[in-house]
């Protein structure tokens, strides 16, 4: 998924990755506003993952987001 589409549909994508990620609080998506990197750096220090672990999970989430 591009990074202006989920920009431009954040608000709607917020739902679904705050049950794909429990811990993450309504305050760390209203700060991410639809930007990569900043949801892998959240889901990183969130769950204790690296880097590419966390990126990882963000690509596939991200890739079926395109698909719905």
């Amino acid at each position: 998924m591009n990074t202006d589409i989920i920009k431009g549909k954040w608000k709607q994508l917020k739902g679904s990755a705050q049950k794909t990620w429990g811990k993450l609080t309504e305050d760390d998506l209203s700060q991410i506003e639809g930007e990569e990197e900043r949801l892998v750096g959240v889901v990183q220090e969130r769950y204790g993952l690296t880097r590419e672990a966390a990126k990882k999970q963000v690509d596939e989430w991200l890739s079926k987001q395109g698909k719905s």
